[in-house]
């Protein structure tokens, strides 16, 4: 052992990968055999894969990109278990450690062990496994914590219930089933825990070292020993003759009272922690370059930040910073921008154009920091827009590409029996083709649409579906052989999705197999599993099929929520096409990197840092119970993170002021920078922030605003219509345009896809029912008569009461409504008697530009005592005034009372019309009322038909326009052509608000 440890620092802002590789070229480049080719005796240890991938691009740098033999470079958690047990035993044999690597078994697959966990939490729990797959997830979240302090799980019964909240006592017991019934099934799998497993490896690998120290060099470089494996095998190799240790921003800088003044929410605290359970002091740490001639200054940022992250208790000295210049130097602040944004979307769009302005200069490179997602993906769609694919470290969610995607909206369509609405979203997916060319998949599925899934949902399957295609006076082929295509296809996979119990192997490869044909064209190709979402749901499905083989059954329904919960953690990564010089990284994957520019995103609290919030399995007394970090441990790594991040010559701090809506927080960092530079007298760069923000702004700027005029449409007399009803007469007074657009563009409003039953429907049911039984006993009323009139409505709602939402709502009201009903007849068949109910009647009106039919569907006419008429109006809904009606503003009984005395109506002979009458018949406390109108009805029909005589004429004249709500004030409430019309546009506001 050597007298000395070998550890080293490269200060932050130095650019930790060029500086690791000159290094590394200094000490190892001239080797005996010859230039550079020392450094493949060189074990380099990063902490990951893309640290990896940047030392790698610091030594094309260093050496021009000239050829050369890189050391052997390796993740420190990917200990070669094969070099190991290949090993000399008596190397190992510290604590029988090579008795422990031959006995060592395999690490239970990630997808094997949430599925394992899964079942386990439904056996003992009695939760349905998709709600158990999240639990499952975060359970082996917890496992992974536990094991990387290594804490065994033997301590979880040390924690006495008696000193824990009620809710924690419960969380404890539920936490059980990780002593005993997992480690059986771990006994049973022949596996262990990754964390488990690596942490031997690690610590097999220390000890092969300690006992049996290398001849050639080993170097850990990068890593602060967050993990106690890893500080193990940093320990040693820091004592190794051939070995040395290189921190990531080490600050050899701040005073002894600051240093030991760091707490856990400090940046230094996990060096500071490791440097002492090493055994070392920091003064024994050198810089990595400390030749004299290479000796690189401290930078004027870093100093800046340690005053920035200065420990609480020590914060007074910001007092003196004053007096301490120029200890913090002028240039310190230079190249530091911070743009404080309106919402995410302008930062996004501000962070976009920032990045997009490096690209202006040749072998520039710029970076986004930041551990908001949500953030990074916004950022990532504002590049498209100058056709810029960005490498973004986290990837994409794989339910999120095309296939995952398409994966889930089959597996929802399968279980839901081919409902519409999923049917439809699977069908639009651009990856259905289902043997065909795309665009003729397509065609049929908007058949399918238009002709079976609009109006009430069909039944449920194929079946369901051909059903309501029948009852469709049009027919399509495409839709039907669709159908057909769907029945013989799909067979298996909808028989396994609606099993009560299934295995997750048997519905995952009859799903897979119906996916494949959909997303078949009609050259035999299968477009499923292409690109790099394709790839990576292949390796999924396989990994999933492989993990999921002898598990217990799951119910076919619950399938497609469990193959989502599945889903979550699994990203895809393009292999290619990105941008060489524009990345975004999370806090993690930008360890050890470099870029000219760096911008830090989504610096408010509560998203950099995240809250120190105990987690939902461990109090925090139960956490440090165990002898788990606390919360505010993470605080102090996303802090380092921070200050390695910040120290680069150009960085722009952006954060949002609202999301969401709701005011934030700016970061701790934010808040402390602002006070050390109000203390110090130096100012950040503010004219790159204004610009950058009015750019963003002018991006998407359009001007000023152009108002519209409100459309005035004069089609040819020739195209406007000669036949109307009464009840669209109505509209044609409150609304042309919607008679235009009606009538004359012949347009109409699609009914929703699978509509659930609405106002509308109750309405027709219970006019059904009323007019039915007023024409099945126009005379005298049975002694049975609620009964009859019951079982008529029974008739008339059908189908709707297998709903139990309209058994539970509608009947109660119309069960009162027949009551009330039978009540008003009772009293009134001594003097009247019903002659026609849903009578069909029409009028010809002679019109400048010819002969103008109106129609009506009367709900009732009845013949009063003294032979005079009496039409009745069934309402469902609102009841029109007589105000509306004396100003013509609803014209249909006074129209249908026009029409009667002309003898329009069939069966009903021509005669003074003495009564019109409105019956709201709701169902509610007051199930009904009758509102007689005052006059007379043949004074109301005279000037019903002279005013419509008046309309016909206006518009047979070409110059008048079928105007959008020409009169506001009796606008209709609701219209389906005020889109068309384009009303919220030129109006003061939208529908209603006039």
């Amino acid at each position: 052992m050597p007298a000395g440890p070998n550890v080293f620092t490269i200060d932050p802002g130095q650019g930790f990968a060029d500086q690791l590789a000159a290094g590394l070229l200094a000490r190892y480049g001239d080797d005996a055999l010859g230039p550079n080719l020392g450094l493949g005796r060189l074990t380099l240890l990063l902490p990951t894969r893309r640290g990896i991938r940047a030392v790698r691009d610091g030594f094309l740098r260093q050496t021009n990109g000239r050829a050369m033999l890189l050391p052997r470079m390796q993740a420190i958690g990917d200990v070669d278990e094969d070099e190991l047990q290949l090993a000399p035993l008596n190397s190992l044999h510290g604590d029988d450690m090579g008795d422990v690597l031959l006995d060592l078994p395999p690490a239970i697959t990630p997808l094997r062990r949430q599925l394992l966990l899964l079942h386990l939490i439904a056996r003992n729990r009695g939760i349905d496994p998709p709600q158990a797959a999240p639990l499952a997830r975060e359970l082996a979240g917890l496992l992974d914590r536990l094991q990387t302090e290594d804490v065994p799980l033997s301590a979880l019964e040390d924690l006495v219930p008696d000193d824990l909240a009620a809710h924690w006592q419960e969380t404890l017991e539920f936490l059980n089933i990780l002593a005993d019934p997992w480690q059986e099934l771990l006994a049973a799998e022949g596996c262990v825990d990754p964390g488990s497993h690596r942490n031997t490896l690690l610590r097999a690998q220390a000890e092969r070292w300690r006992q049996n120290p290398p001849a050639d060099p080993i170097i850990i470089a990068g890593s602060t020993g967050s993990i106690p494996a890893t500080e193990a095998l940093i320990s040693v190799v820091a004592h190794l003759e051939n070995g040395a240790v290189v921190l990531p921003g080490l600050d050899r800088h701040a005073d002894e009272a600051t240093w030991a003044a760091v707490d856990q929410s400090h940046a230094q605290f996990g060096l500071r922690q490791l440097l002492g359970n090493m055994g070392v002091d920091r003064a024994q740490v050198r810089p990595w370059r400390d030749a004299p001639t290479e000796d690189l200054p401290e930078s004027p940022r870093h100093g800046l930040l340690r005053e920035v992250l200065r420990p609480t208790e020590t914060t007074e000295q910001w007092h003196y910073l004053r007096r301490q210049q120029p200890s913090l130097s002028s240039s310190a602040a230079a190249g530091l921008v911070r743009i404080d944004c309106a919402d995410p979307i302008e930062e996004a769009g501000v962070i976009a154009l920032s990045l997009r302005q490096a690209l202006e200069t040749p072998g520039r490179t710029a970076a986004l920091i930041t551990p908001d997602r949500g953030l990074a993906r916004r950022v990532a769609a504002e590049l498209k827009r100058w056709d810029i694919a960005v490498d973004d470290s986290a990837g994409l969610p794989l339910a999120a590409t095309p296939t995952g995607s398409f994966l889930r909206l089959t597996a929802e369509m399968l279980a839901s029996a081919l409902a519409p609405v999923d049917l439809l979203a699977a069908l639009k997916h651009p990856l259905a083709l289902g043997g065909r060319a795309p665009g003729v998949l397509r065609g049929a599925a908007r058949d399918l649409d238009r002709l079976a899934l609009r109006g009430p949902r069909p039944g449920p399957g194929v079946a369901g579906l051909t059903a309501a295609l029948n009852a469709n006076r049009e027919d399509s082929r495409s839709a039907r052989a669709l159908l057909n295509d769907l029945s013989s296809r799909g067979a298996s996979a909808l028989a396994q999705c609606q099993l009560a119990e299934t295995t997750l192997v048997d519905v995952l490869a009859a799903h897979i197999a119906f996916s494949e044909w959909l997303a078949t064209d009609d050259q035999g190709q299968c477009h499923l599993w292409q690109g790099d979402g394709g790839e990576a749901a292949m390796r999924f499905i396989a990994d999933l099929l492989a993990a999921a083989a002898g598990l217990p059954p799951i119910s076919g329904p619950g399938y497609p929520a469990l193959l989502n919960s599945l889903m979550v953690g699994q990203a895809v990564r393009p292999a290619y096409g990105l941008h060489p010089r524009l990345h975004i990284w999370g806090p993690l994957e930008a360890r050890l990197q470099q870029a000219d520019l760096v911008l830090l995103g989504g610096l408010n609290e509560g998203t950099w840092p995240a809250l120190a919030d105990a987690d939902a399995w461990l109090s925090r007394p139960m956490a440090a119970r165990l002898g788990l970090p606390s919360p505010e441990r993470r605080i102090g790594q996303a802090a380092h993170d921070f200050a390695q991040a910040a120290c680069g010559d150009q960085v722009i701090l952006t954060r949002a002021a609202k999301v969401e809506g709701t005011p934030t927080v700016p970061s701790r960092w934010l808040l402390r920078l602002e006070q050390v530079l109000s203390a110090t007298g130096l100012e950040l760069d503010t004219w790159r922030a204004t610009d950058l923000r009015g750019w963003q702004r002018q991006l998407d700027d359009a001007g000023p605003p152009r108002p519209i005029q409100a459309p005035e449409c004069k089609p040819p007399v020739s195209a406007r219509p000669r036949q109307l009803s009464v009840t669209q007469v109505e509209t044609w007074i409150r609304d042309p345009y919607a008679v235009y657009a009606r009538h004359v563009l012949k347009l109409r409003a699609l009914d929703p896809i699978a509509a659930d039953p609405g106002a509308a429907d109750y309405g027709n049911a219970v006019h059904r029912a009323l007019e039915k039984f007023a024409a099945a006993y126009p005379d005298d009323l049975p002694e049975d008569g609620l009964a009859k009139l019951l079982e008529m409505g029974r008739e008339a709602f059908g189908e709707l009461l297998e709903r139990p939402g309209v058994r539970a709502f509608w009947w109660p009201r119309f069960q009162r409504i027949a009551k009330w009903f039978l009540d008003q007849e009772a009293q009134r068949r001594p003097d009247t008697r019903p002659l026609v109910t849903e009578a069909k009647g029409t009028l010809v009106i002679a019109g400048p530009a010819g002969d103008f039919t109106l129609t009506a569907i009367a709900d009732r006419i009845d013949r009063l005592a003294d032979g005079s008429l009496c039409i009745i109006d069934y309402k469902t809904g609102v009841v029109p005034t007589e105000g509306e009606l004396l100003r013509g503003e609803a014209p249909q009984l006074p129209l249908e009372a026009a029409i009667a005395m002309a003898g329009g109506f069939v069966d009903v002979p021509g005669g003074e019309v003495a009564q019109l009458s409105y019956w709201r018949v709701s169902g509610g406390r007051e199930p009904g009322q009758i509102r007689n109108i005052k006059t007379h009805g043949s004074d109301l029909a005279r000037e019903a038909h002279a005013g419509l005589v008046a309309l016909i004429a206006k518009f047979d004249d070409p110059g008048t326009a079928y105007l959008a709500r020409p009169r506001p004030a009796i606008a209709p409430r609701f219209s389906d052509y005020d889109h068309l019309a384009r009303v919220k546009e030129w109006s003061a506001g939208g529908p209603g608000d006039f």
